[in-house]
């Protein structure tokens, strides 16, 4: 992992990120979550009446505990419910596929028993595809570099 970019779709500039400990408990845990899906980033601003989407480059530090689901496995579902229950990780910097809305009902569906696993999977595999990066520490916060800011026009 070299150099990228990344986006964080806010109803702010955000030049000095910052780890959100949310009410909501997010995928992967407290933390400052970007994409590398622009589109997406575009997305989460529109939920706001002045939406910006954050561009920042990351520089990764190898010597940070880095978790990345390269797609939705198992792991990446029990890893999400985990965070989603405030059972805190370790990790410096997670990332993979979001459970957006749609799926994150999925999951409670699982969670409850009305869905089995492999109903859950049918389900969730059809979804548009997602990405984000959630940097959870202080340190991993250190591998962004704040580039520029745009504002994101309400559809």
């Amino acid at each position: 992992m070299g150099k990228m970019t990344v986006y964080h779709g806010s109803s702010v500039i955000v030049a000095a990120p910052q780890i959100i400990k949310g009410k909501n408990t997010k995928d992967f845990g407290p933390g400052f979550y970007c994409t590398v899906i622009r589109e997406q980033a575009q997305r989460w601003a529109r939920r706001y009446e002045h939406g910006v989407v954050n561009i920042y480059t990351v520089r990764m530090n190898t010597d940070l505990k880095i978790l990345e689901f390269k797609e939705m496995t198992e792991e990446w579902l029990d890893f999400i419910i985990d965070c989603r229950h405030g059972i805190q990780h370790d990790y410096d910097i997670v990332i993979g596929a979001m459970a957006n809305d749609q799926i994150y009902n999925f999951i409670a569906d699982y969670v409850d028993g009305i869905l089995t696993r492999e109903q859950f999977w049918s389900m969730a595999r059809f979804k548009y595809p997602t990405h984000q990066i959630n940097f959870c520490t202080p340190a991993a916060l250190r591998c962004l570099e704040f580039i520029s800011s745009e504002e994101v026009v309400k559809a």
